[in-house]
């Protein structure tokens, strides 16, 4: 059970701090073995309660009740009654005890019966989607009853079963983030990934805007999700090109590209390691059909890999780039990939994002520039 304590917030996260000036002080020696100055560690503090805009439970069902149920670490038979879960946005606290009140009436046993999940997507915007998860085929006698509970609730239900998803109204939220004074609009769709900490996220975003203010060209991104860097950014550059594997993200991304009028940004569904390959002319895609990769003019680029970092590829197609934004969710794996990037650029900005507070978890963002 991960507990929380606002009172212990800033000791934590100053010992997050101390870790990772500690295991990348190695940085401070160039590649020649001369010292160098590292820049100062940026460190973006957390709200310490109500930050996490996303939240998942198991239902447990005793004596003919049910609960959201937490467990140990290793140990699923002895669950945790959740009440209120105070990381989780205002929002999620209300609707968890809406929702558990609601199915406990006798009108909605059917909701109730062999429910094993529910899921909880919010925004900062107030915005939410909920979805119910069972061990049961969904019928008409649940839609009808689960449809009552949304109207009832004022945000939309989602059944889920095995190879089975009912959507009632939508399966998305709409975000606006505000950056600087400017909103942005993005559709967040149920099982797509989103960044968990929406004020962090602000945080990220605007800092990576203030590093772009000044750049050039073209920026291509890895990993760009449902658009939430590049859409931000777009304004600072001549063209964007994001890549990104995952239908779901893609579309998402290409609805929130037209949401906010962004011309300069094309987002196409292709791995990092696929792009390198088309960059190199090693192959076709038919993805790529009418774009023509050879007419942009890249000098700064954006990755936000998964925890695994950048394969070897993407970090030699990387250093072919002036300036490197590497946002980084895995520490280690962060610098494992600036052993190579530090041969040819240099650290000019390292910031710690809180994103997961009272957790070892540790994001990181880093911009690089070419050596002169």
């Amino acid at each position: 059970m991960t507990m929380t304590n606002p009172d212990q917030y800033q000791s934590l996260l100053d010992e997050k701090k101390a870790k990772i000036e500690q295991d990348f002080a190695n940085f401070s020696i160039n590649s020649s073995g001369q010292p160098q100055t590292l820049p100062e560690l940026e460190v973006f503090a957390s709200e310490p309660e109500h930050f996490r805009l996303r939240a998942e439970f198991r239902i447990w069902h005793q004596d003919g009740r049910c609960f959201y149920a937490m467990f140990e670490k290793g140990n699923n038979k002895v669950p945790y009654e959740v009440t209120d879960f105070p990381i989780a946005s205002k929002l999620i606290n209300r609707l968890m005890v809406e929702m558990r009140d609601a199915i406990h009436q006798p009108e909605n046993d059917i909701l109730m019966q062999r429910m094993f999940q529910m899921e909880f997507l919010t925004t900062l915007s107030g915005d939410a989607l909920i979805t119910m998860i069972y061990h049961k085929p969904l019928d008409e006698e649940w839609q009808a009853a689960a449809e009552k509970l949304q109207a009832k609730i004022g945000f939309p239900i989602i059944g889920r079963s095995r190879k089975q998803k009912l959507v009632l109204e939508r399966d998305y939220v709409i975000e606006t983030l505000t950056i600087d004074g400017k909103e942005y609009h993005y559709k967040q769709i149920e099982g797509g990934f989103t960044q968990p900490n929406g004020g962090m996220n602000q945080k990220m975003l605007a800092w990576a805007k203030e590093l772009s203010r000044p750049l050039s060209g073209d920026l291509v991104e890895l990993y760009c999700g449902n658009g939430n860097f590049s859409i931000a950014l777009a304004e600072h550059y001549n063209r964007v090109m994001a890549t990104e594997i995952s239908k779901t993200s893609v579309y998402a991304a290409q609805d929130n590209i037209e949401k906010n009028g962004i011309d300069n940004l094309i987002v196409a569904r292709l791995s990092s390691e696929e792009f390198v390959q088309a960059l190199q002319g090693v192959r076709a895609f038919r993805r790529l059909e009418g774009i023509d990769l050879n007419d942009y003019e890249f000098t700064t680029t954006l990755v936000d890999p998964p925890r695994s970092g950048l394969d070897d590829e993407s970090v030699k197609q990387t250093q072919g780039y002036d300036n490197i934004i590497y946002i980084s969710c895995n520490p280690e794996t962060l610098h494992n990939n600036l052993q190579e990037f530090t041969k040819t650029h240099d650290i000019k900005r390292f910031a710690l994002f809180d994103q997961f507070p009272y957790t070892h978890h540790i994001e990181c963002g880093v911009f690089l520039q070419r050596k002169a």
